[in-house]
């Protein structure tokens, strides 16, 4: 589906990716984490073809989103975080814009706005900002593209809608789409994006299904501070210290939440990246190839 390599982007003076590899097989929902000024929107506009890399090799679908083929952009959709709305009625803009997309669904539409609440008869300038997100995520997904790009898209929803964005997204979900999730509210998208691919300092330090993550690491509780080398992160909380580590044969599998899985990638990416199997940039194949808990100690996982 993407396959980029040797990446290097910079604005003005200030480098932001330096060997960028990345590679992003079709059918999941991936989320996309890093630290503030990481990358994570540039990243998302390079694939959809709004900005251009200045170095290195890019490729979606088949395409070089540089050069911006109609081909590609009518099978990809991109709600940025800040967007403008034109001052026209949702179905106004609805017969405007829904010709670009030739899979566009309309009664889809219709349902997924119905289930976030819209007034199909409002002016979008008549809307809140959640409710304006609302409406371009009832129109993107209901664009049927293969690809979905996402920026933080619950900012501006409320708890109800956050949940109701889990279920659409859940529902809207096929084989052939890929969804591709960059936020900042990782608890917002527990269990349901999968695999994670986390920036850092430039490059891709973490890019692998939550199976491979729990197969290969291990969350414990300890009543004091573990000071083992076998401790990849460790944190205070409410009984004593949590902390992620190697997994051992006969520990049992855990689940590790996302946000202790991204500081601990964080806090120490080479060690996380030699236990848990990585996206090669060719072939999810060969990330076999790289160390970890063997088949045999996976114990069937």
């Amino acid at each position: 589906m993407i396959q980029i390599q040797d990446a290097a982007f910079h604005y003005s003076k200030a480098r932001l990716f330096e060997g960028l590899t990345l590679s992003i097989p079709g059918g999941n929902i991936y989320g996309l984490l890093g630290m503030n000024g990481a990358g994570k929107t540039t990243l998302l506009k390079i694939l959809s073809g709004q900005i251009y890399l200045q170095k290195g090799q890019a490729e979606v679908m088949g395409y070089d989103p540089g050069k911006r083929e109609a081909a590609m952009l009518e099978q990809i959709f991109y709600l940025p975080e800040e967007f403008y709305l034109p001052n026209i009625e949702l179905k106004e803009y609805l017969s405007l814009n829904a010709a670009f997309y030739p899979a566009f669904d309309r009664e889809a539409f219709e349902a997924y706005s119905k289930a976030f609440g819209l007034d199909y008869n409002k002016k979008l300038s008549q809307l809140s900002y959640g409710q304006k997100k609302k409406f371009l995520l009832s129109f993107g997904l209901a664009s049927n593209t293969s690809l979905l790009i996402l920026d933080e898209p619950t900012n501006g929803l409320d708890i109800p809608s956050k949940s109701q964005f889990r279920r659409t997204i859940a529902s809207a979900m096929r084989d052939d789409r890929t969804f591709i999730i960059s936020t900042h509210q990782v608890r917002d998208m527990e269990n349901l994006i999968d695999p994670i691919i986390i920036l850092h300092e430039g490059k891709v330090v973490f890019n692998s299904p939550l199976d491979d993550v729990s197969s290969a690491l291990t969350l414990a509780l300890t009543p004091s501070e573990p000071t083992d080398a076998a401790c990849l992160y460790k944190e205070q909380v409410p009984g004593g210290w949590s902390s992620l580590r190697a997994r051992k044969q006969n520990d049992m599998e855990t689940n590790i939440d996302l946000e202790t899985l991204f500081n601990a990638v964080i806090t120490n990416p080479d060690a996380v990246s030699s236990l848990v199997p990585l996206y090669a940039l060719n072939s999810t194949d060969a990330k076999q190839n790289q160390p970890g808990i063997s088949g045999s100690q996976k114990g069937g996982n």
